[in-house]
């Protein structure tokens, strides 16, 4: 990448990658509003989208006539440039192939018996890359890999404490880039699920949100205040999972001693009442849809108490205007919406409450994987013509 982005072509770059960022943000639009919403005259745009074209990131198509003229052409994000996301988890590896767009095109999901070490886990992803590179990615260019670790994690990919797979100081980042030869970032899974919700999911364009993620290795979270991330001085924020579970009054509720939320609020409680050894979000969630046993009915009834109540001390806290639930928390929720809100209601203070939506996360099963694909992609929208020229 040049060292110098200024003049006239830093001026050319960037404007190529607000172009780019608008088109995988917001989807196919065509020339003509493209030139009002950056600005530019019709000229620079058709010169930016010829270049976007040449970089294999962009594809134009004839358009409408949107008034008197010539219709404009449309522009769209192209398939062929991927990011491969990873998301390692107590019972799963996945990995998928994502697109600009937030486009899955491809995942592999591998399940784990026994312990997941770091090593087996990014061999576990090389295997997985080399099948995607023969199959649907034979012709695709790859600009990254992104990881979402259910743990604390560094800016530079370094887990320092992801205590359901058991790693301690783990340079996870830099284990797949030697297994798989591709640059490779990680960061926390329930961040990057809070992120991907705002530009592409249920809380598009909200700035002021809570997210909470429920996987197998319990539940994280994720804070976007005033349209930017929340991460604390070191990148740890919005551990909810690790804060007291409210809602617990009587004893004999209680699942754990400790008392945390992700104790009391449990995907394998769930899956042990429904008989399952083992299921991804979506087999989870039809499961519990369609089960008539009444104990189901309880314990379910027992996480949304828990929940909602925890969920009115966070906004407490916090404040949002939406909280996103993710993973199996959005199950939990859809077995009975209105009384988690009624309970997130009674648990907050004053007028905390009033006018906070608690919505699943639009991008389902996705999310992590999109969540992890964006942070991969980050050097490419921030200067495509610098990682792909050439």
């Amino acid at each position: 990448m040049p060292e110098s982005r200024g003049g006239v072509e830093g001026i050319r770059r960037a404007n190529l990658a607000r172009l780019l960022e608008l088109l995988h943000h917001d989807g196919e639009a065509t020339r003509a509003e493209l030139t009002r919403r950056t600005g530019l005259n019709r000229s620079t745009v058709g010169a930016l989208v010829a270049e976007l074209e040449r970089l294999g990131l962009a594809l134009e198509s004839p358009g409408v006539a949107e008034a008197v003229g010539r219709p404009s052409p449309r522009v769209r994000v192209a398939d062929r440039v991927v990011a491969i996301a990873v998301n390692p988890e107590v019972d799963a590896v996945t990995v998928g192939a994502v697109g600009l767009g937030a486009r899955v095109h491809a995942r592999i999901r591998s399940e784990v018996r026994g312990e997941l070490r770091p090593d087996d886990a990014a061999l576990t992803v090389a295997r997985a890359v080399a099948e995607l590179r023969a199959g649907p990615l034979r012709d695709a260019r790859i600009v990254g890999l992104g990881a979402a670790v259910p743990g604390l994690v560094r800016e530079d990919g370094f887990v320092r404490w992801a205590p359901h797979l058991g790693w301690n100081d783990v340079p996870f980042a830099t284990l797949l880039e030697r297994a798989t030869g591709i640059r490779a970032v990680a960061a926390n899974d329930a961040t990057l699920g809070a992120v991907v919700e705002r530009r592409f999911g249920a809380a598009r364009g909200v700035d002021d949100l809570v997210y909470l993620n429920g996987g197998a290795s319990g539940i994280g979270g994720g804070v976007v205040a005033g349209g930017r991330p929340l991460t604390g001085w070191a990148g740890y924020a919005g551990e909810f999972g690790h804060v007291r579970a409210a809602g617990l009054d009587d004893p004999r509720d209680r699942l754990s001693e400790r008392g945390m939320l992700e104790d009391e609020v449990r995907r394998s409680r769930l899956l042990e009442i429904l008989g399952l050894h083992s299921a991804d979000e979506t087999e989870l969630a039809e499961a519990l849809a369609a089960s008539t046993d009444p104990a189901v009915g309880v314990e379910l009834g027992r996480q949304r108490r828990v929940l909602g109540a925890s969920l009115g001390a966070i906004c407490t806290a916090l404040n949002p205007r939406v909280v996103v639930l993710g993973g199996f928390l959005a199950a939990v929720h859809a077995s009975g919406p209105d009384d988690v809100v009624a309970r997130l209601a009674d648990a907050a203070i004053g007028p905390v409450a009033e006018g906070v939506e608690v919505v699943p996360a639009a991008l389902g099963a996705d999310r992590l994987l999109v969540g992890a694909a964006e942070l991969a992609f980050a050097a490419l929208l921030a200067d495509p013509a610098g990682v792909l020229a050439g």
